[in-house]
């Protein structure tokens, strides 16, 4: 069953997973309009969230903003029993929730990569599966997960990142062929070299390094991922799942 729409084809209830900041900041920003739920946590950074709050309010959209650890899958599940309580569906998932523990694969401590792989990987399955069942009783949901260049082509220095990233694509994968029937897609985009958080300690001759192999000459920004999971969660995009879209500017084709 279709969920009720606002605005065109924005739908009534969106998660967003690490939304505090960088790309997740641009996607509640770009999903809030008025009557719009905007579920989003954050793990640390509260001020962010706050600031991410305020412009779902400022766009007329109804924030919802919590501290959790997606790598907790209790508190993941409490999480999803409030917004369930709260709206009675979710239309949109957006696994968003990231981190880095870069250091070359020979050195890299035990602990940098599980705490990698249980946020960006494990935290996205126990997203998954919290909401899974209310989708397909819905008989409608759109989850789109947001992996990496990395994932794809992996990257020096980021083994725990690369391997939770391209796990991801076959958790997207694998989610598609199971909800397809029942109306829910799976779908990821998988960013480039994307000015956020992340990238902006790098120093200036390292980014200018790498924009030199950009074909579209420039970063990307978190709005062209924003601007791909809107599509995805339209229903212009209802015959496409399984897929991962790739936004990096022709740096990796």
């Amino acid at each position: 069953m279709e969920p009720e729409t606002v605005t065109g084809e924005m739908k009534r209830t969106i998660v967003v997973t690490g939304g505090s900041r960088g790309i997740g900041r641009a996607l509640c920003k770009a999903f809030a309009a008025p009557g719009v739920h905007i579920f989003f946590n954050f793990h640390s950074h509260e001020q962010a969230g706050e600031a991410t709050a305020a412009d779902i309010s400022a766009a007329g959209g109804i924030p919802g903003g919590y501290r959790i650890d997606v790598a907790d899958s209790a508190s993941v599940a409490d999480f999803f029993k409030t917004i369930l309580d709260t709206t009675g569906r979710v239309d949109v998932l957006i696994n968003n929730a990231g981190l880095t523990r870069d250091g070359l694969l020979a050195r890299m401590k035990e602990a940098d990569w599980d705490d990698v792989i249980a946020v960006n990987l494990k935290g996205a399955f126990n997203c998954i599966q919290s909401v899974s069942r209310q989708m397909m009783r819905q008989k409608y949901g759109r989850i789109i997960n947001i992996t990496s260049i990395a994932g794809v082509s992996g990257n020096p220095g980021q083994a725990n990142y690369s391997a939770a990233k391209a796990g991801l694509i076959g958790l997207t994968k694998s989610t598609a062929r199971e909800l397809a029937s029942r109306g829910v897609t799976a779908n990821a985009i998988a960013p480039g070299f994307i000015e956020t958080a992340m990238t902006e300690d790098l120093a200036q001759s390292a980014r200018d390094k790498i924009v030199a192999q950009i074909p579209a000459g420039r970063a990307g920004t978190p709005e062209d991922i924003a601007g791909v999971a809107l599509f995805l969660a339209s229903e212009a995009a209802s015959y496409i799942t399984g897929q991962v879209i790739h936004v990096n500017g022709g740096l990796y084709i």
